[in-house]
């Protein structure tokens, strides 16, 4: 829980700085409403604060019961042949502090031959409010959601959520809204102040979020030509799992593209994981964490999975002068039903580094190490976040921590 609550709270300080306000709870309609929501409407606030680390602050730690679908601002996304999105990403672009609440309306379509409800949309973070069509959409028509950013936090860059349960849709699906406040117009050099090669970014480097084996994910990027003539965008040295593109190209001079990106699962990455391409003989790089995917396990399989169970999650090492090596032991059993296994282990420093993690029959029990060079730390309290990607239905990725204090 520590991990996930310090990177929610960055991510919401990231997107707009608004306070986290607990989701509005589901009123459940009468069991004989044959268009009640049938998936888990108890876990509202859990899938709501999971999509809002997936997209903001590439949390690993994502819930697998929300449906994250491709990033689209410009074409229909067709989700569980039963919903089409007319695009499931809004960017508001640069907006001034003064201009007040901004609003958008997605449009969704029952392509299904059973009519459906939007059963609830809720917002991850309470200056996002939504409304949205509440009478039954039959097949072949379509309802609407409304979204309204209130735009009352400051000058800053916002990525918000819209998690939406659909009656006949197992798990609900993520919507998008993302812009930029400021206190003045800015030119677009200020706008887009990462240059490569010749176009420039928001940010460096992007961040695909999160994916499961046997899936992909995709998103958009806005892009800027701050130069004085169009530019022809070529992509070269591109990662195998990787497919990357811009549109329109060339990119006119002065003028704004859409870089689209997908990142396709591949079984001998896992954990955090970087993917590069060369735009115009310059290097961008694509962040995007790959843990084990469970979907099509029975319950049976889950319980007959392997199971971790660390002594502590949480090694302290004092305090110590910058420069002293730290290691730290881990404990651990596996007191699940199969053979456990760790794909990869990643830290949120190149300070740290773990040993091998062994594998563990069932019932077995085994010990691996993290070293700290402390020297390259700065002075203070310390905590390093270690993550384990394993094969565990139930643990599929451990969270340890390693503390204490450099003088």
């Amino acid at each position: 829980m520590r991990v996930n609550f310090f990177i929610l709270c960055a991510a919401l300080a990231l997107a707009g700085g608004c306070h986290l306000r607990a989701a509005k709870p589901v009123e459940v309609p009468p069991e004989e409403d044959p268009l009640e929501y049938s998936g888990g409407v108890e876990e509202v606030e859990d899938s709501a604060s999971a999509a809002a680390l997936e997209m903001m602050a590439g949390d690993p730690a994502v819930s697998e019961k929300v449906t994250v679908p491709v990033a689209s601002s410009k074409k229909g996304v067709a989700v569980g042949g039963i919903a089409e999105f007319d695009r499931t990403v809004h960017d508001f672009g640069d907006i001034l502090v003064t201009a007040g609440p901004q609003s958008c309306t997605f449009k969704v379509k029952n392509i299904s031959d059973k009519p459906f409800s939007i059963y609830e949309v809720v917002s991850s973070c309470g200056c996002t409010e939504a409304t949205w069509t509440k009478t039954p959409v039959e097949p072949g028509k379509s309802g609407s959601i409304k979204a309204t950013f209130q735009n009352e936090d400051g000058p800053l860059p916002f990525d918000k959520t819209l998690t939406v349960y659909i009656s006949t849709l197992p798990k609900p699906v993520v919507l998008r809204l993302r812009g930029n406040v400021s206190e003045t117009k800015k030119s677009l050099s200020e706008l887009y102040p990462v240059a490569v090669g010749p176009l420039s970014f928001r940010t460096m480097p992007l961040k695909a979020g999160n994916l499961e084996q046997g899936e992909s994910r995709s998103d958009e990027v806005p892009v800027a030509n701050t130069g004085s003539a169009p530019v022809e965008v070529r992509f070269t040295d591109v990662s195998p799992q990787l497919s990357i593109s811009v549109e329109p190209n060339p990119v006119p001079a002065g003028g704004t593209a859409t870089l689209t990106f997908t990142i396709r699962s591949d079984r001998s990455l896992w954990g955090k994981n970087i993917y590069n391409a060369s735009l115009n003989g310059k290097k961008i790089s694509i962040e995007a964490f790959t843990k084990e995917n469970f979907a099509s396990w029975s319950d049976a399989e889950r319980k007959a999975g392997s199971q971790p169970v660390f002594e502590t999650s949480t090694a302290d090492f004092g305090a110590v002068d910058a420069g002293t090596p730290v290691k730290a032991t881990f404990s651990f059993e596996n007191m699940g039903k199969s053979e456990f296994r760790c794909y990869k282990s990643d830290c949120d420093t190149p300070a740290a580094s773990v040993g091998p993690v062994p594998t563990l029959a069932p019932g077995a029990k085994g010990t691996f190490d993290v070293t700290l060079d402390t020297s390259s730390l700065p002075r203070g309290e310390v905590t390093v976040y270690i993550i384990l990607t394993t094969n565990s239905p139930l643990r599929p990725l451990v969270n340890l921590f390693l503390v204490g204090v450099v003088k």
